[in-house]
């Protein structure tokens, strides 16, 4: 008959344990992270308690000596069964994970996390032998029963076997999966030696048990099973050597016949929690074991089990034989062993007399048949389906040398084919970005910029709380969690929650609508049936939630049903920042322990679409994700168990850049940082260090610390490395100026300043570097990405350096940088601007620095802006914008990113910015004449004075705002004024019009402008000073031009032979399009001495009226850039 499960009893807080029993077996000892030791006589009785320590790690127990490792970084010994405390056995620099001792009892090894194993005397702890080798906290340990060797593993992935006296290293397998610490490891590889003659040394390797043979050190043979699929942590040899249990991480407990690699039982914890600790009864018919929860189980009966073997009773008939099978498997209560399972990775070795003739005896009692092929094979030379499955499954590379092998080597090797490729990896499962997990009594559902979601689930109370790091957005909520929310999400408008279906009720989704302005702020909707929820997030108006049927299902933030969308693969997480979505999902099968993992971000509101069409995440190697989302500024971000974070580049077509690794910042191996916050503005990582776990706990409220930012370039320690890589971080995260700024947000236009200004400082810093190195054409790759003002400061140094051949390419450099820069002027002022632009993603990286750059105008663009302006109509159109602008400025908008910069928690009530106080910049508006204009000359030597002079004399306006310059201040976009295009039709229509601008337009437009001249009266001197006032380049070509256009198409409209002579203008070379401008500037000189000639006769009306022109027009004077650069190049001085 099977064995039996007892019940589990509850007997430490949640965490580590482990379990042993005493000699006699009338006891059963257990400790936990509780720090106690509990004496069991029976499952059914209270226990009795030791305290030894904050935490208990391993016990072990022999001669009435109780040995235990605490948290204290010692290990401690207690007289048993009193527990009365009895001195220190040695001490670490951290703490010991395991503790054995030998046959006799006269000796203990101890491992801990300082990489070292210690062999000490327990009648005298000063004689003691420290073993040295492994190069990563140890796992466990455990003794040969002769006490010649001793087996140890490692994180470093090794298993190594000591010579004790020697305190050398014998031999040692790299056979485990590496990691960083006993908290991250994938199992605890609690190995063990096979008693009484320590012949054959079990080391548990992922779903596997290796057995290695002593002496030889050979991998004799492996055990395993299909319902193993998870890693072993834990194995135990029974007290006679022949049978071998082994418990896993998912749970399950299995017992072998190591003579016929038989599976003899299989049990499942009735909560699936992972086992964690396993004892053998000295009588053989027990096995106790503990779970990372805290419970204690037990394993009743296994004597019966332990009678029938193939080996021990050699079967002389078949209905022998039959009846071994019988009792092993007869019980079909067993709920793993279903008649539809697979026993592929369960062999039965074949008797050496098995009988080929009946194949009816094989009828278990229970009379349902079996599927014979799984047990028996009729020809004795055939192969079992189970070996060619155990070696494909890495079950062992030497089955054919079994302890017992009763087919011919050569023919085993022939039959079985190997299987060397990688191996699958198990997916990653799915979570909630901000959280920790939901076995946890007290956890963190969610932590973010906007607040902390806390759950309780304890004997006293079920229960939600909710905080907010800003009052003033919601005050404190409790919430009574009847339905088991296991999930949650909270934005500045809601909280949402989610639970996973039971069997009586469906899974739901319930809001907490706070911020509604009607009474009804909370609602909740079911899932359909058999569709359980996943993951959820909120953003700006909606929220979301992914589903196990594959679907991502949208609500409006007051419930209203929105899109639904199916994923390619099983969610992992989501994320909503304002109207971003972000999705990462398996795209397939990873191997030899990567994730593949997927990613879609989507732009929802108006113009929904895909930005990241589901290409891969990247991850490093062998590792898993551990935080998904946006920082506060709105960039998608990501986080993976080896701590690299990492920025998705939109410069650089939606790559993702590593820019932090937190790991570099842990003092210890078994320490993280759990990610609360990233921020861009200033740049910030913000976490919290979690002491030797990955995740904090609830009580006391742990302190989150500020990591810097580090771009992963070579040579980072040279001073060289160093301004790159500052410089190149700037740049990255500059990045969401452009975004937020194309997704109509105004942006802090001094923080974006003084970030351009501290890139160019880099740039000249690094150009004065390569020119001491002389290196010349890196001196040129350098200024190809300074702006034109600071090309003429590396022009002025290289000079000065005598470097002329550098100046000259400068020089030319410097002039190609000012006709491109005029070129884009033009282009900008003759473009209508009819499309508007959405998030900004799809553009281009030129596009994007554009957008960087286009709040600081150049002083040649104010130059230009100067020469081609109005005074009067300008002045009426501005203040018609401004107007516009104020009340636009006064809507109020929600803003989704409100983030206050003094304490990154809260959320700032009054965001002001520097450029906020004067508006938007009108690029339409002239300089008044009081106003004295800077010369060009002196803009350049300025660029160099600012640079040098901006730390010790901060402006006026940078000192007040400089504590709210910090984070990016986000308000509504203003409306953009008038295009030049439309102030060029006005100015037209105006004068070609007249007065019959107010009749309707049906006619051909040569006919309107023939009737107009006609119809208008002898000019005043108001008209003459409109029509003679200065023209543009473009409207005096295309008043030249008209008739031409007119002919081709006599029927156009006044705007679209605008747009048309637009087209034909922009095709003429820019020389020629200068030689227009030029032209201008002649005939308004023209014009301005004609006026002085007939002031005498105007009077003192003509005088006022002649003033502003003549300042404007010293203003309008050309300048020749070659010349400007030359004399500056070559100038000794």
């Amino acid at each position: 008959m099977p064995c039996e499960r007892k019940p589990m009893r509850y007997g430490h807080s949640e965490g580590h344990t482990d379990v042993c029993f005493d000699q006699q077996g009338k006891c059963i000892l257990t400790c936990g992270s509780d720090g106690d030791v509990r004496i069991w006589e029976s499952l059914d009785d209270d226990p009795k308690s030791i305290n030894v320590g904050e935490k208990a790690y391993s016990l072990t127990l022999k001669n009435g000596k109780l040995v235990t490792a605490a948290s204290n970084n010692t290990v401690q010994i207690h007289t048993f069964p009193d527990g009365d405390p009895d001195g220190i056995l040695t001490r670490f620099t951290t703490n010991a994970n395991h503790v054995t001792f030998n046959q006799s009892g006269t000796r203990v090894a101890a491992g801990s996390s300082d990489f070292l194993v210690k062999v000490v005397e327990v009648a005298d702890s000063s004689q003691q032998k420290t073993l040295r080798g492994h190069e990563a906290p140890v796992l466990s340990v455990n003794f040969d029963p002769k006490e010649e060797f001793l087996a140890s593993s490692s994180c470093d992935g090794s298993v190594v076997v000591w010579n004790i006296e020697e305190q050398a290293q014998v031999t040692s397998w790299n056979i485990l999966q590496k990691s960083s610490d006993v908290t991250n490891a994938k199992s605890l590889c609690r190995l063990a030696w096979q008693p009484p003659s320590g012949k054959l040394l079990a080391v548990p390797v992922e779903t596997s048990v290796h057995l290695y043979e002593r002496n030889t050190w050979s991998h004799v043979s492996s055990l395993s099973d299909d319902f193993i699929t998870q890693a072993i942590n834990v194995v135990v040899w029974s007290p006679c050597g022949r049978f071998l249990a082994a418990g896993t991480i998912g749970g399950y407990l299995t017992v072998w016949d190591v003579e016929t690699k038989l599976c003899l039982e299989r049990q499942k914890h009735e909560k699936g929690y992972t086992v964690c600790g396993m004892a053998w009864h000295p009588s053989g018919g027990q096995i106790v074991y503990t779970d990372t929860e805290g419970c204690l189980g037990l394993l009743d009966g296994l004597s019966t089990v332990s009678a029938p073997s193939a080996a021990a009773a050699a079967p002389t008939t078949k209905n022998l034989k039959t009846k071994d099978y019988d009792d092993l498997f007869d019980e079909d209560g067993d709920q793993f062993l279903d008649e539809e399972a697979s026993e592929s990775r369960s062999p039965v070795k074949k008797s050496a007399v098995a009988d080929d003739d009946d194949d009816d005896d094989l009828m278990p009692a229970t009379g349902r048949p079996r599927h014979r092929s799984s047990f028996l094979d009729d020809d004795d030379n055939s192969q079992d389906a189970g070996s060619v499955n155990l070696d494909k499954f890495g079950g062992g590379d030497d089955a054919s040398s079994a302890i017992v092998p009763l087919v011919p080597v050569a023919a085993a090797a022939a039959l079985r084919p190997v299987y060397d490729g990688p191996m699958p990896t198990p997916p990653q499962r799915p979570f909630q970005p901000g959280s920790t997990p939901a076995h946890l009594t007290h956890r963190f559902m969610m932590w973010n910029s906007v607040g902390i979601v806390r759950g309780y689930n304890d004997e006293q109370d079920n229960a939600i709380d909710v905080e907010f790091h800003d009052t003033a957005v919601h005050h404190a909520m409790h919430l009574t969690n009847s339905l088991g929310h296991t999930m949650a999400d909270m934005s500045q408008e809601a909280v949402l929650l989610a639970c996973e279906s039971t069997d009586e009720l469906a899974s739901k989704l319930q809001c907490l609508h706070f911020s509604s302005w009607d009474t009804s702020k909370e609602w909740m909707v079911d899932l359909p049936k058999g569709e359980d929820a996943r993951a959820l997030c909120l953003g700006q108006g909606w929220g979301a939630v992914a589903t196990s049927a594959l679907l991502v299902r949208l609500f409006s933030v007051g419930g209203v049903q929105r899109e639904v969308f199916s994923l390619p693969g099983p969610v992992v997480c989501i994320s909503g920042h304002g109207q971003q979505l972000l999705i990462a999902y398996h795209r397939g099968t990873g191997f030899d322990g990567d994730q593949a993992l997927g990613v879609q971000l989507l732009q929802l509101g108006s113009r929904s679409r895909q930005v990241i069409h589901g290409e891969p995440l990247p991850i490093s190697r062998k590792s898993y994700l551990v935080w998904l989302g946006f920082s506060a500024e709105g960039t998608p971000c990501s986080i993976d168990s080896e701590g690299v974070v990492r920025l998705l580049n939109r410069s650089l077509g939606n790559t993702w850049t590593p820019v932090c690794n937190t790991r570099d910042h842990c003092k210890g191996k078994s320490d993280h940082y759990w990610v609360v916050g990233i921020h861009e503005n200033p740049q910030q990582l913000r976490c919290i260090p979690c002491k030797g776990s990955r995740f904090p706990p609830t009580l006391p409220r742990p302190a989150v610390a500020v990591l810097p930012f580090s771009l992963p370039l070579c040579q980072t320690t040279t001073e060289k490395g160093q301004m790159e890589e500052q410089y190149w971080r700037s740049v990255l995260f500059q990045n969401h100026y452009g975004f937020l700024a194309l997704s109509g947000y105004e942006i802090n236009e001094h923080s974006q300043s003084q970030a351009q200004k501290e890139q160019q400082e880099l740039l000249m810093k690094m150009f004065a570097l390569s020119c001491k190195l002389e290196r010349e054409f890196r001196c040129v790759e350098l200024a190809e990405l300074m702006t034109q003002s600071v090309v003429t400061l590396a022009i002025r140094y290289a000079s000065r350096s005598r470097r002329m051949a550098l100046a000259q390419r400068l020089s030319e450099l410097a002039l190609e940088k000012a006709n491109q820069e005029q070129a884009q002027q033009e282009e900008e002022e003759e473009e209508p601007d009819y499309t508007s632009h959405s998030a900004g993603y799809r553009h281009s990286g030129d596009e994007w620095r554009g957008a960087r750059h286009s709040h600081s105008p150049t002083p040649q663009q104010n130059r230009h802006e100067e020469e081609e302006e109005g005074e009067e109509e300008e002045e009426a159109q501005e203040e018609q914008m401004e107007a516009e602008e104020a009340a636009e400025s006064q809507k109020p908008r929600l803003n989704p990113f409100k983030k206050g910069p003094a304490s990154p928690e809260k959320a700032s009530p009054k965001p002001v910015s520097t450029a906020s106080k004067e508006g938007r910049v009108n690029p339409f508006k002239v300089s008044c004449p009081g106003k004295p204009s800077a010369s060009p000359a002196g803009r350049a030597a300025n660029v160099l004075d600012t640079m040098t002079m901006s730390n010790r004399k901060p402006s006026a306006s940078g000192t007040t705002g400089s504590k709210q310059s910090k984070s990016p201040v986000l308000k509504p976009l203003v409306p953009r004024p008038k295009s030049k295009t439309q102030a060029t039709l006005l100015q037209m229509s105006s004068r070609a019009g007249g007065k019959k601008a107010e009749e309707k337009g049906k006619e051909p437009s040569a006919e309107r402008l023939k009737q107009a001249e006609d119809a208008t009266p002898p000019a005043s001197a108001g008209d003459n000073q409109e029509n003679c006032r200065p023209k543009t380049g473009f409207q005096l070509w295309l008043e030249e031009n008209r008739k031409s256009i007119l002919a081709d198409d006599p029927h156009l409209e006044e705007t679209a032979i605008i747009k048309e002579a637009m087209g034909r203008f922009r095709t003429l070379s820019a020389d020629e399009r200068l030689s227009w401008t030029e032209r201008v500037k002649g005939e308004a000189a023209e014009v301005k001495k004609r006026k002085r000639e007939e002031e005498d006769d105007v009077g003192e009306e003509g005088e006022e009226r002649a003033e502003p022109q003549q300042v404007s027009a010293k203003k309008k004077k050309p300048l020749d850039t070659s010349a400007k650069l030359s004399a500056f190049a070559f100038n000794k001085d």
